[in-house]
This record gives structure tokens, C-alpha cells and sequence, in this order.
């Protein structure tokens, strides 16, 4: 497995980047968000994942830890392939494509060249429940909003195991039984009693 590519710059499109390491040139696809990150660059690192398929061997690059996780979440779904994967990347941040997961917002993905309402459906239940896992600072970023400490809250409790049922339940719970105004450390604790 070829955990990242470091060198020289040798080509790089807004589909795939030539990285030159000591002599020998690596074609790794990419996103985008990467070539946003990469194009003025001289010297780079990618993150990549190779593909092994029948007919071919692929390599995948990316700028980012992050981006590179949820593109590997994204493959383990049924029907998405790394070209679509990659399509979902390129149109939306690694941030942005778990938060439409996590709220499972299906306008959002089904906006992507693509991917219909099924695949959009079947990514957000499948990855629902897996991305986010960060720390909680991560999951501010992703979820953000006025509703944040509740998002962030089931992101907690969610990585924690619980399903995501028996949270909602939990957390309505403790919003009816305890008001609005918790942290979320205290909704955390709170919900876990219900849990």
C-alpha cells in the first residue's frame, strides 16, 4: 500500500496531479478541493489510496487526513465507486459532505452529477452513524448552526455507540425535562441516564 507521495510537483489539472519522487513520476487522481490546495505549489505531500481493480491499478490523492477518511467512508457504501466518490469531493469539502450526511440533507447530494435519490439515501444511512467521529472540536466545524449543541450531542453520543433512535428520544427528553439552555457536556451527561 502507498501510504503518500512526496516530491516534486511535475504536473498537476484539476483532475490529477504528477508528483515526481526521485526520478520516478506517480499519477494520482484528485479532487478540487486537493487542486485548490496543491496548484501553486512546487513541493507536495499527498495522502493517497490506491484502487486495485481487474483492469487497472489507481491511485488517489488528496491534500488532507480528512478528506482522504471520508472519501474511504464513502467507498464502503454499496454503488459509489471512487469516481463518484471523488465527484462528491470535488463538489463538496470533506466537511461539508459529512454534514449533509449527518443531517441528511438529500437536496444537497442529490445536487452532485451522479447521484440520484437513492445513492443519496443509501449514503446517508450507511455513513450516518460513522462519520463526525472526531474530536469536538471537529464536530463544531461540521455541524455549526444554532442547533449545534444538539448535533454535537448525538455526534457524541453517537460515537460512543448508541443508536441514533435512542439518542433522539434521550435528548427530547432532557430538552422537556430540563429546558433548552444546557451545554453540551450537560446534555451529554443527562441523556446518558435515559441511554
Amino acid at each position: 500500500m502507498i501510504d503518500y507521495l512526496e516530491g516534486k510537483l511535475d504536473r498537476v489539472t484539476p483532475t490529477y496531479a504528477v508528483v515526481d519522487c526521485n526520478g520516478v513520476g506517480y499519477l494520482a487522481n484528485i479532487s478540487l478541493n486537493t487542486y485548490s490546495q496543491i496548484k501553486d505549489k512546487a513541493r507536495v505531500k499527498l495522502l493517497t489510496h490506491l484502487s486495485i481493480r481487474e483492469d487497472a491499478h489507481v491511485l488517489y490523492g488528496f491534500a488532507d487526513e480528512h478528506e482522504r477518511e471520508v472519501f474511504r467512508l464513502l467507498i464502503s457504501v454499496s454503488g459509489v465507486g471512487a469516481a463518484t466518490a471523488r465527484m462528491i469531493l470535488s463538489s463538496l469539502t470533506a466537511h461539508d459532505t459529512e454534514k449533509a450526511i449527518i443531517s441528511g440533507d438529500l437536496l444537497t447530494l442529490k445536487k452532485i452529477k451522479g447521484i440520484g435519490a437513492k445513492s443519496a439515501e443509501r449514503i446517508i444511512v450507511d455513513l450516518r452513524d460513522k462519520v463526525g467521529k472526531g474530536s469536538a472540536t471537529e464536530w463544531s466545524a461540521i455541524v455549526g448552526g444554532s442547533s449545534g449543541r444538539i448535533q454535537e450531542a448525538t455526534l457524541a453520543l453517537t460515537a460512543l455507540g448508541f443508536n441514533r433512535q435512542a439518542i433522539d428520544k434521550a435528548l427530547q427528553k432532557v430538552q422537556a425535562d430540563q429546558g433548552r439552555d444546557l451545554s453540551v457536556e450537560e446534555l451529554i451527561k443527562t441523556a446518558l441516564k435515559y441511554l
